[in-house]
């Protein structure tokens, strides 16, 4: 029962309405919608691209938008309550609002592989877009937060320089207190869903696909956030994460939200903590 409820609240993750009190200022920035990055099985895979009104600092943050494994319109709405472009291109970044896709469409494992391939459009846009493309960072919430460490884990040659997320669920074997986090997630650990599959087939799938397993080597600097209070992914998820990637020999920091839930409304403060962490990290 209560491995069902974390999945119920999970396939719920970002629909909090009012993720910041604040809204985006749409004088900060230019977007523009839709931008295809490729193909794929005949589907197209696309990315807004937010650009600064104001001066640019040559950087770029490739922000992985994605909600219980879904990319739709709902989550561009969190990301803009948020105030997250507003931030950023406040800052001077170029923001590239990557959809990976969706789990009804394609597995966990494919969505790594596209934002692989909107990071590879990207770089070799740089000139067009007026950025550095040494100097690109990565974001996401929830399971943005889960595909971003993913890629990082597993991607060859995706050469992101820092990363920062929110609350990522990051072993899908260890899920807290509760056990494990394998049933209820039709279409995300493969095409067609797990019907057939044997126990065998979706324990080593789920182990694929957690981060947290999938570390061998020091990452690009992350920077993780997460709430003590998070009914939907709980805080042990980040805090082995960071665990594993010191581990590794790479450098990683948590910082815990008192009372944080998934989301909290105040969310916008510690998107701007993060932007700060960015500018450190990407001037390196």
């Amino acid at each position: 029962m209560r491995l069902r409820l974390v999945v119920a609240q999970l396939l719920l993750c970002l629909s909090v309405s009012g993720l910041a009190a604040a809204q985006a200022r749409p004088d900060s920035y230019t977007r523009t919608e839709n931008v295809v990055y490729g193909l794929s099985n005949g589907v197209g895979l696309v990315m807004d691209v937010f650009t600064p009104t104001g001066p640019k600092n040559g950087k770029a943050i490739v922000d992985v938008l994605s909600g219980a494994w879904f990319s739709e319109e709902a989550q561009v709405r969190q990301h803009l309550q948020a105030r997250l472009f507003d931030i950023y291109c406040a800052r001077g970044y170029t923001v590239f609002m990557v959809r990976p896709g969706s789990r009804t469409l394609f597995p966990a494992d494919r969505m790594v592989e596209h934002i692989g391939r909107a990071v590879t459009f990207i770089r070799s846009r740089a000139s067009t877009y007026g950025i550095d493309p040494t100097r690109i960072g990565m974001t996401g919430a929830s399971a943005g937060g889960h595909l971003t460490l993913l890629a990082l884990a597993t991607a060859p040659g995706l050469d992101i320089k820092a990363a920062a997320v929110f609350f990522p669920p990051t072993d899908l074997l260890e899920w807290g207190t509760s056990g494990r986090l394998v049933d209820g997630l039709e279409g995300l650990f493969f095409s067609g869903g797990q019907a057939g599959r044997t126990p065998q087939e979706i324990e080593q799938k789920a182990r694929d696909l957690s981060p947290a397993r999938r570390v061998t080597r020091a990452l690009p600097p992350v920077l993780l956030i997460h709430g003590d209070a998070d009914p939907t992914v709980p805080l042990q998820q980040s805090e082995k994460m960071v665990r594993v990637l010191k581990e590794a020999g790479g450098d990683a920091r948590l910082i815990v939200k008192p009372g944080g839930g998934h989301p909290w409304m105040t969310i916008a403060e510690e998107v701007a903590v993060m932007a700060a962490w960015f500018d450190e990290q990407l001037a390196r």
